[in-house]
């Protein structure tokens, strides 16, 4: 009876251990990954500098009377209405006359022209007199003599009277005009207009000694102002010092850009970018998709529905954007989004 028993039982646990060999086996799906994805194609990308700097007139110029007398300010033929701020002048252009009619009287200019005329035409008689030997050599040197003064001084008696001008030295803009009364009596040496031409400006920046070998003259640079963010204007290094600050470790340089429009203004506060170098045709990639890790750099491709972690080089930078020397190719289907919780082989689903 204990024999059978025995038996029994075992035939119960044979039975137990086989219905748990019957029992369905449990199985886990990945899951896929949805990514988006951009095929490599070739790009381009810059070696910049990033300065910052103070934009500056090329000419600036305050002008003075040379004279004493009756402050008259003209007007301007374009506006018609007399010379006001921002009005552009031209070269040559008298914007503001003194008068003082004693002094004018006493340069004598019109006697002085008629002093000229006659001497002129007793000239052109003696020569024609010389000619035919009906006076000497002497008289018409003589007569060579007078028109020679008489020329000199009508032409003193016009630079004297010059002197009663406020004349502008260039083309440019009136930046300051002070406020004088017409007829007000004026002293000479007083400042009546202030005068820019900024249709060129010029930058001043200071760019740190690790650069002083690869900035030359004549590279180009884009400028912008934070004011006009739309509008980006071409300039170029045209001064570079070869001395080094020692406390700041910088170098100087001037940079010059053409303002035709004059959208720059003397005083605003403008972002420089130096082009130092740019490569065409090469593999460029956005910088907030590579991942720093212990394997350094890498980035994700999609191959046959699986995410492959590439290790990269990086070549060029710049703030946004990275050259790839090695780790991908042409036409890789990189990831672009979706990559921050992918592994090397996840499986991935592709959308846009």
């Amino acid at each position: 009876m204990k024999h059978f028993h025995q038996f029994i039982a075992l035939i119960a646990l044979v039975g137990v251990i086989t219905a748990c060999n019957n029992q369905p086996a449990t199985t886990t799906t990945e899951l896929a990954v949805p990514v988006s994805v951009t095929d490599i194609k070739p790009g381009s990308i810059e070696k910049v500098i990033n300065t910052t700097g103070t934009l500056n007139a090329t000419k600036t110029t305050v002008l003075k009377t040379e004279m004493t007398g009756k402050y008259r300010l003209l007007v301007n033929p374009r506006t018609h209405r007399p010379f006001a701020l921002g009005d552009v002048v031209e070269n040559g252009q008298v914007i503001i006359q003194l008068e003082d009619a004693e002094y004018v009287n006493g340069i004598g200019l019109e006697s002085k022209r008629l002093n000229l005329e006659i001497s002129e035409q007793n000239m052109k008689k003696q020569q024609s007199l010389f000619e035919k030997g009906g006076v000497t050599q002497l008289d018409y040197r003589n007569s060579e003599v007078s028109y020679t003064n008489a020329k000199d001084a009508f032409e003193r008696a016009n630079l004297q009277l010059a002197k009663m001008n406020v004349q502008v030295p260039f083309k440019g803009v009136i930046t300051d005009l002070p406020a004088i009364t017409n007829s007000t009596q004026v002293a000479s040496g007083t400042s009546v207009v202030s005068l820019m031409d900024y249709n060129i400006m010029t930058v001043e920046v200071n760019l740190p000694e690790k650069y002083i070998t690869d900035v030359v003259i004549d590279q180009t640079v884009r400028i912008m102002n934070y004011t006009l963010p739309n509008d980006t204007l071409h300039g170029s290094v045209k001064e570079l010092s070869p001395a080094i600050s020692t406390e700041t470790r910088t170098f100087k340089g001037v940079i010059q850009v053409a303002n035709p429009d004059l959208k720059l203004r003397p005083g605003m506060f403008a972002k420089a970018d130096i082009v130092l170098a740019r490569k065409d045709s090469v593999i460029v990639i956005p910088k907030d998709i590579i991942i720093s890790g212990q394997r350094g750099k890498t980035v994700f491709i999609v191959e046959n529905g699986t995410a492959n972690e590439k290790r990269i080089t990086l070549g060029y930078e710049t703030q946004d954007k990275a050259e790839i020397t090695s780790g991908l190719k042409m036409n890789d289907r990189l990831v672009i989004k979706g990559f921050e919780t992918l592994k090397n082989r996840s499986k991935v689903k592709i959308v846009k």
